[in-house]
């Protein structure tokens, strides 16, 4: 999912048809699966005798990112961390849970997911799931019935599921069954045979069983009676999932008068959403500032119940009112908190390494840098008829992208501007954390930062190089050493770069220094005339409002489709390819990921991507540098898909 505020803060929108095309693709490859990846299990893995909970402990929003969605099947609107990893999660947990709690690692969690490991059989075709059999909290067994209420759900509206993507889950299954509703063992059947980790990575990663207390259509109905969880699936349980849909959202929160997930008022007092199976059950919202008070789910199945009495997550309206909190030692200072990029002094270390904290906040808290499963772009317009009607011509050209992102100092903005906190982009798989996923060809970084390479390669294609001006095509052409098709005599390197600032001192600096590093070359950019809804970010066909010509900087983190394939991101014709990149050697290699029988598939598509680049690799900023108040432990390490877990914090 994009991240809702960072280097952009652009909204994931959804997916449209072209990814049936992956889908075809992997039944014509007809590959088995790769091994599955996994981290050794949590140090806590059984459950044991607890002392009563006492206290309370506190945790910091994201500025202006409260929750705003309960219900865990969201729509685009809330497709965001604030609402899935860092408030639904608590309450109720995924299927599989990815993100160990002793691990930045982002593999998947066998201590905390809600089923064993999936068992693959018919060459990898089916795929079977066993429970481990936990509660909801008013005494439901999370059974297979529980899974089937969720898949029902998918299939009648999965227009309205923010990870559905045509041609995947559900498109891609042809049945899924149980012996009976109370069963603890669910069974997929698939229509072709794929990656054993992609099927858990981002198609089982999805799935977040539901229970049958929200398998209604009115308040106090009987549990079930709406007719969603029935299995075997027919037109009349899918007309039901529909109604059952409308009334627990609301209809995407549009009903009035409210009464369910489009109801903040309500979170905190509607027993419906108090029937969860996470460690955590919330007590009270306030739906004006977001504030979130959870107590301890009594009931919780899982390994590790919370020491404290209750958890507070705190809403600031911005960076500098968290920070005048946290500098306060008294009433209302986060007991985990964030301290903004501004605030805090350089570090000089290696990647992963902590500096020293801001000198106003060492005595009461430690500072520990946490880094995203993500990847940050700025996406380039191969479609664009802007700058002159040659911007996306140019951009086509691969010895053009090659100099643009040679002329990308990630080093330096980090150093600088991030503070020594960041990590560099270099490919389509994070560098950081160090997963098996890395290959040796991406960390080898085919086009570091050297603005005489960059004016090389111009110069060898035909440009007038004009330092500190804007480069001239002298050479029009298609020979090797002319500027390329559609790129007529005359022809600019002025790009209209929605390089702004944003409202962040940050993205001012960033902004500054990488159009100054551009200009050192002859390459000219200028802030568009674009919003967050429309235009820049937005993929569009050539024409008069097809004008941007490379995208603001975006962060773009793998959950909860964790396994890197690149299928959402850079498939032809996908939304989120927001630049329209359309290379049929992309696509075969994205299909076979989803059906190697090795992580070699994932290298080759990693590697081609990495040099043809399809989008300007960005430096991403650390997820956030957080502020732990001594004494509290268990906070560390921080997950890089931005899970909280404060059932496992603890005073010293």
């Amino acid at each position: 999912m994009l991240q809702r505020a960072g280097l952009g803060g652009r909204r994931r929108t959804d997916l449209i048809t072209a990814l049936a095309a992956i889908s075809l693709a992997v039944v014509a490859t007809g590959c088995t699966a790769a091994p599955i990846v996994t981290e050794p299990p949590a140090s806590v893995t059984t459950t044991t005798t607890h002392s009563a909970p006492t206290g309370t402990v506190t945790w910091a929003e994201a500025p202006s990112s409260a929750p705003d969605w309960i219900f865990p099947f969201a729509s685009l609107t809330h497709y965001f961390a604030s609402n899935i990893n860092q408030f639904q999660y608590l309450m109720y947990r995924p299927l599989y849970f990815f993100g160990p709690i002793d691990s930045t690692s982002p593999m998947v969690d066998e201590a905390l997911s809600l089923a064993e490991l999936p068992k693959f059989s018919a060459g990898n075709e089916t795929v079977t799931i066993d429970l481990k059999g936990w509660k909801f909290s008013n005494g439901q067994t999370v059974d297979a019935q529980s899974v089937i209420f969720w898949m029902n759900m998918l299939e009648a509206e999965r227009t309205n599921w923010a990870g559905y993507a045509p041609g995947e889950l559900p498109d891609n299954v042809t049945r899924y069954a149980a012996l009976r509703p109370s069963s603890l063992e669910v069974t997929f059947h698939f229509r072709s045979s794929y990656s054993q980790t992609w099927l858990l990575y981002n198609e089982l990663s999805q799935i977040t069983p539901m229970p049958e207390a929200w398998d209604i259509t009115r308040l106090g109905g009987k549990p079930g009676s709406g007719g969603c969880a029935r299995s075997p699936l027919t037109s009349s349980v899918l007309q039901a999932c529909r109604a059952v849909w409308a009334f627990d959202t609301d209809h995407n929160g549009r009903s009035k008068p409210a009464k369910m997930a489009g109801d903040l008022a309500t979170y905190g007092s509607n027993p419906l959403w108090k029937v969860g199976d996470g460690p955590w059950t919330l007590s009270r919202f306030d739906s004006v500032t977001g504030e979130a008070t959870f107590v301890p789910n009594t009931d919780y199945s899982g390994p590790k119940r919370s020491s404290f009495a209750k958890f507070v997550e705190l809403p600031f309206a911005s960076e500098t009112a968290e920070l005048a909190a946290l500098s306060r030692s008294g009433s209302g200072a986060p007991d985990v908190g964030y301290l903004p990029v501004e605030a805090v002094p350089t570090n000089s270390g290696p990647l992963g390494s902590v500096g020293p904290n801001a000198p106003e906040l060492a005595s009461r808290y430690d500072l520990f840098p946490a880094y995203g499963w993500a990847l940050a772009y700025a996406p380039a317009n191969f479609n664009s008829v802007g700058d002159g009607g040659y911007a996306g011509a140019i951009l086509r050209q691969a010895y053009i992208r090659h100099a643009i992102q040679r002329l990308v100092d990630q080093p330096a903005i980090i150093r600088t501007v991030y503070r020594g906190y960041g990590v560099e982009t270099l490919g389509p798989v994070p560098i950081y954390p160090r997963t098996p996923y890395l290959s040796v060809s991406e960390t080898d970084n085919p086009y570091p930062y050297s603005p005489s390479v960059a004016i090389e390669l111009l110069a060898g294609h035909g440009w007038t190089i004009h330092r500190g001006g804007t480069d001239v095509c002298a050479r029009p052409g298609t020979g090797p050493d002319e500027c390329g098709k559609s790129i007529a005599r005359g022809a600019q390197l002025f790009f209209t770069w929605d390089l702004v600032c944003a409202g962040s001192e940050t993205g001012c600096e960033a902004s500054k220094l990488e159009k100054a590093t551009l200009a050192a070359a002859g390459v000219t950019v200028t802030a568009g005339p674009f919003s967050d809804t429309e235009g820049s970010n937005s993929a569009c066909k050539p024409g008069p409002t097809c004008g941007w010509a490379i995208g603001d900087p975006t962060v773009w983190t793998f959950t909860p489709q964790v396994f890197p394939s690149g299928e959402y991101l850079f498939s032809t014709g996908v939304t989120w390819n927001y630049g329209s990149w359309n290379d049929s050697e992309t696509d075969l290699l994205i299909s076979r990921t989803l059906v190697s029988s090795s992580l070699s598939a994932l290298y080759q598509y990693e590697g081609y991507l990495a040099k043809q680049l399809p989008v300007i690799w960005q430096p991403a900023p650390a997820a956030s540098l957080t502020e732990v108040r001594k004494g509290l432990l268990g906070v560390t390490p921080i997950s890089s898909l931005s899970n909280l877990t404060p059932e496992y914090w603890h005073a010293q």
